[in-house]
This record gives C-alpha cells, sequence and structure tokens, in this order.
C-alpha cells in the first residue's frame, strides 16, 4: 500500500500529538495538561483551565472568559523485550524518546453557555523492534495511534448542576513493518480511518468546597486494511498479528471528586471504568493451519488520588498516584504488539501564574507496570519484564 504526502503528514501530526505509553490498556491519561503531575486524579471534577473540555466538557462552565491552553511533554519509555530462548537475538528497548502536545480553547458565549475545541492525542502505542531481532520478518515496527478534534457545548442549569457534550472526531493510523523472507528489504503496509466518538460529562457541585464529576466516553472503532500476516523465523510458517482489539478503544467512564480542605489544600480523587472485555476472544490464525489461540482481554479499573497544595498566591503544587489493572486475563499471555500491565502512575508538578490571566506549568510523572508475557508465536516468546515511563510536559494557559 503506498503512502501519499497527506498520509504522512497527517501521520506526522499524530505523532505529535499523541504520547505512546502502555497503560492498562492503550488509553492515556497524559495529555500535557496539568493533570501529569496528578496522576490524573480529579480530572474529571477540577476544571481549572480549558483542557478540561477533554477530561469533562461540563466543566467549561467553571472556566470564566475565553481561555486557551497548550502543552507539550517528551516521554521516555524503558520497554525492553527478552527472547525466552537464549539463542535468538532480542530487540531491546522497543519504545525510547517520543514527543506530545496538546491545544485547547474554551469560548463564553454566555455565562452559562461554553463552547469549546481541542485537539489532542490519548490512545496509542509505537514500538521500534529493530530489523536485526529475530522476529523482524513477522514484525519490526508497530504503530497504533489515534488524534482527536472534539468540538464541544456546556451548558450551567443552576448553580449545582452543569452538563457537557463533545464530538470526538478520531484520526487513526495503524502501521506495520517488517523485512521481508530472503533478505528482500523491507515492507511496511499501512492504513488510516477516521471514526466518531461521544464524549458526555456532568459536574455537580455539593458545596463551594466540594465538587463531583461524571464522564463518559464511547468506544472509538477503526476499521483498517491492513494485511498482519507474515513469515516465522526458523518454523516456516506465516503467523497473524492479533490486532483488531489494538486498533480500536473501548468506551470508558471516569467519576472523580475535588473537596477543598481550607484555602490552601485540596484533595482530589478517581474511580473510573474501562470495557476491554468487549474486545476479547479475537482469534487468531496462521496461514498454514488452524489454531484456537485466543485473545484474553477483561475489564480495567482505575484509582487516583491527589493533593493540591497552594503556596502563595501565584504557585500550585500537585501530586498525585493512579493505578490501573491490566486489561489481560492472564499476563503469561498477551500480545508481542499489545504490551500492556497492572500499572502505577507517580506524578509530581507546579503552576505558577505570570499575572491574573496567564500561568506556567511543569510536571513530570513516573509509569511503573507488571511484567507481560508472550506465548504466542512460540518461536518469538519472551516477556518484557519491568516497562517503565517518564513523562516530562510544559503547558501554557491564557484567559482573555
Amino acid at each position: 500500500m503506498t503512502t501519499t504526502p497527506i498520509k504522512r503528514l497527517l501521520g506526522a501530526l499524530c505523532l505529535a500529538l499523541s504520547s505512546l505509553s502502555p497503560a492498562g490498556g492503550l488509553y492515556l491519561y497524559e495529555m500535557a495538561t496539568e493533570d501529569l503531575g496528578l496522576a490524573g486524579a480529579g480530572s474529571a471534577a477540577r476544571a481549572q483551565d480549558a483542557s478540561t473540555l477533554a477530561s469533562n466538557p461540563a466543566g467549561m462552565t467553571r472556566l470564566d472568559g475565553n481561555q486557551f491552553s497548550a502543552g507539550g511533554q517528551l516521554l521516555y519509555g524503558d520497554l525492553d523485550y527478552e527472547m525466552a530462548r537464549g539463542r535468538l537475538e532480542g530487540p531491546g528497548n522497543v519504545i525510547g524518546w517520543l514527543p506530545a502536545a496538546s491545544i485547547f480553547y474554551s469560548h463564553s458565549i454566555s455565562n452559562d453557555l461554553k463552547a469549546g475545541i481541542g485537539l489532542y492525542g490519548n490512545f496509542g502505542l509505537s514500538l521500534d523492534f529493530g530489523d536485526q531481532w529475530a522476529g523482524r520478518n513477522l514484525v519490526s515496527k508497530a504503530t497504533m495511534i489515534g488524534m482527536t478534534l472534539q468540538p464541544t457545548l456546556a451548558y450551567r442549569i443552576d448553580d449545582a448542576w452543569s452538563l457537557g457534550a463533545g464530538l470526538g472526531i478520531n484520526y487513526g493510523i495503524f502501521s506495520l513493518t517488517r523485512d521481508q523472507v530472503g533478505d528482500r528489504g523491507e515492507v511496511t503496509r499501512d492504513d488510516h480511518d477516521w471514526a466518531a466518538n461521544a464524549h458526555l460529562g456532568a459536574m455537580y457541585t455539593l458545596s463551594p468546597d466540594t465538587r463531583l464529576g461524571l464522564m463518559w466516553t464511547s468506544e472509538v472503532k477503526y476499521q483498517f486494511d491492513v494485511d498482519a500476516s507474515g513469515q516465522l523465523p526458523l518454523s516456516g510458517i506465516s503467523w497473524s498479528l492479533p490486532v483488531n482489539a489494538a486498533v480500536s478503544s473501548p468506551q470508558q467512564a471516569m467519576f472523580s471528586v475535588v473537596h477543598a480542605l481550607d484555602s490552601r489544600w485540596t484533595l482530589l480523587g478517581n474511580l473510573g471504568w474501562q470495557d476491554w472485555s468487549r474486545f476479547s476472544d479475537m482469534d487468531v490464525s496462521t496461514a498454514s493451519r488452524s489454531v484456537s489461540s485466543r485473545l484474553r482481554l477483561q475489564d480495567t479499573w482505575h484509582v487516583a488520588a491527589g493533593v493540591q497544595y497552594q503556596w502563595d498566591a501565584q504557585t500550585r503544587l500537585n501530586m498525585g498516584i493512579a493505578h490501573d489493572d491490566s486489561m489481560y486475563v492472564d499476563q503469561g499471555d498477551t500480545s508481542l504488539t499489545m504490551p500492556a500491565s497492572a500499572t502505577w502512575r507517580f506524578g509530581i508538578g507546579a503552576q505558577h501564574a505570570l499575572d491574573s490571566n496567564t500561568s506556567l506549568g511543569l510536571a513530570f510523572e513516573y509509569v511503573d507496570s507488571g511484567e507481560a508475557r508472550v506465548s504466542q508465536p512460540a518461536p518469538l516468546a519472551g516477556r518484557y519484564s519491568h516497562p517503565r515511563m517518564y513523562f516530562i510536559s510544559a503547558n501554557y494557559a491564557h484567559r482573555f
């Protein structure tokens, strides 16, 4: 399949706007916003800048005037794949450095009605196994990423209730590169697709000190025309990578709470759910024979807790911790191109007001995941022993 200049441009934009990380599933919480320093805690109820349109559209009703926010981040992924058979060469670290960015704008039509738009990435994975490892005839590079353009509306019903809705216009890319058998060079198969989904949010002000937020995001289903089958080393048979779930993102729900203890201390929390079992039991087939291998996925749960401390009139400090379940039923049977496991996030950051309308923020997050073992295809069996991620982000916010 030939890659057109437009597809190359959109692919580069997707890579710039999508941070890529193996979390509980392939959904991401890292979008180069202040949430990074909180490990996402309180995301559906915080509503402190225009990025709330992605985490809960209803939060725009809490923003004064017109607000713009933008952020950039760098991710370093330490994700080594270790082969089970010592005589075969493994690829080593398959991620390395990756950039990301996001842009958001919220506009006040009236005190109670807000409109906004955001451009961000929050789904995907990009792996580079290199062209020297034992499985290069099956996969040397695999990329599954998504970018979202989200127009959004929010309305304040009364002093307690606000509702918000956004339309996700999602652009997805799937690309698979492998070496051809017989040293005939590498070949890349890729495709792209557009898909729409819904973002619905509600926010309830329980008291001047306490807010509750609920966010629901519908499934995104990409359809890619890519042949994922390739030649296995040593065995002489063909194998098809189980990519169906990797190019779709499930529905998810997030409940958050924000509670101010006093003028300086604020507590934040999350409880979330992702419907990964929707993509379970997907057949894996070979060209030479029929096999009954399955991709066994389960729903995942997310919990997070964080704290904000108002150091002085200009500076706010953030800290948070989060945990996500693994989307695999059995960590001893995961996919080579979908390394995921139970994950801990630890975030810290600071937001500083330059004046009454402008602020800058810095944040750091460490992501620690458990082991993911790959049993199929058998000649390439191995493990991702201790995946780690390091995020560094900066964000800018301005009120007009």
